[in-house]
């Protein structure tokens, strides 16, 4: 069903994935060098009360400024790697740092 969303969203790009954000909103993002704030810049779409608006390949005078929440690790990912009829197996795990953020306003315009 398709019906027109009063609040104002963006998509944005970081860290090669895109996220749908709103103010408010808490999300993680690839691992930044920020301390207090973040600026993203790189605003695909914008929809504010109906009017949507495309970035052709991102809208220029859009940001969306966010407040550093801290940082984070994601859930252990086990890697084994084992090769038949050699003896050899081996494991190992990662957990990928992340950045946790909450966006404080989505904002068109200088």
């Amino acid at each position: 069903m398709w019906y027109n969303d009063p609040t104002m969203y963006a998509i944005i790009e970081t860290g090669g994935k895109q996220y749908k954000v709103k103010q408010g909103d808490v999300i993680d993002v690839e691992l930044l060098d920020a301390k207090d704030k973040v600026t993203f810049d790189k605003v695909l779409f914008l929809s504010d009360n109906g009017k949507t608006e495309i970035g052709t390949p991102h809208i220029k005078e859009a940001k969306v400024s966010a407040k550093v929440l801290g940082t984070i690790k994601d859930k252990k990912v086990v890697v084994f790697k084992y090769k038949n009829k050699t003896n050899y197996h081996r494991t190992i795990g990662h957990r990928q740092p992340y950045l946790r953020v909450e966006i404080e306003e989505v904002k068109h315009g200088s």
